[in-house]
């Protein structure tokens, strides 16, 4: 029997979406590549093949060696403030608008979902949209961070002098409560979960697509590279996603 196509597994995927009533995209890394930000584990080009991140990204890190910890982060800033939303972002946030995705659970930190005008979406690895101090709470935008820092390289409050972190979860850190709580909700309530650009590695996210097929509903996977829920997706889908979640969209 010939492999499907990369056109008949769209089509497919498109009838799915049509008929289903509760869609859920689940996104990572994999999505925001196109839009120039490089992913973590890709052999040879992943983040974390470069830096250890053990020693730069734990919340341990940041409170033993603050600066060593914006050393490494102050140029992901740099870094993540100029890009804009790939075909695939706008192409989900186009679902959305058309009533057939109920919402993006996203791994990304990186904006990029609500840069492309996803509204219900759950970002449950916090955001770089804004940093806090670590003693009283005060939060700055993105754009406002640059002037925290002293010279010794240390972002810095204002008002009581506490170290700033950005509000991302680091490595040793919980998932926000809320965040999580509502992406298991929808996880068992989708009748069908789209897997973007994830490997599916990353607990407690990656049981997400289990409480979906666990509750009777399918599970659609879109990224390069294998995933632990390859055996039970009812679309696998490999290429580009900035080409496939448009190519679906189209089909609709």
């Amino acid at each position: 029997m010939n492999a499907p196509t990369t056109s008949s597994c769209v089509k497919h995927l498109a009838e799915l979406v049509r008929n289903s009533e509760r869609t859920v995209a689940l996104t990572g890394a994999g999505i925001s590549v196109p839009s120039g930000i490089p992913d973590f584990r890709t052999p040879g080009e992943g983040l974390w093949e470069k830096v250890d991140p053990m020693k730069v990204a734990t919340i341990d890190a940041f409170h033993r060696d603050t600066r060593a910890f914006w050393d490494f982060y102050r140029p992901r800033f740099d870094l993540l403030g100029d890009k804009v939303p790939s075909a695939g972002h706008r192409a989900l946030a186009e679902l959305e608008e058309r009533g057939l995705l109920d919402a993006v659970i996203t791994q990304n930190i990186d904006r990029l979902h609500s840069a492309a005008g996803t509204r219900e979406l759950i970002e449950v690895h916090g955001s770089i949209a804004t940093s806090s101090c670590t003693s009283c709470g005060c939060t700055w935008q993105l754009d406002q961070v640059a002037d925290l820092f002293d010279p010794d390289g240390i972002a810095t409050c204002t008002s009581c002098l506490g170290k700033v972190k950005p509000d991302v979860v680091l490595f040793g850190e919980m998932l926000p409560v809320a965040a999580i709580e509502r992406a298991r909700e929808l996880a068992e309530t989708a009748d069908l979960m789209l897997c973007v650009g994830s490997s599916l590695e990353v607990f407690p996210v990656a049981g997400l697509p289990e409480l979906t097929l666990e509750a009777g509903g399918r599970v659609a996977i879109l990224t390069i590279g294998p995933t632990p829920y390859d055996g039970a997706a009812e679309v696998r889908l490999d290429g580009d996603v900035a080409e496939v979640l448009p190519a679906l969209v189209a089909a609709l």
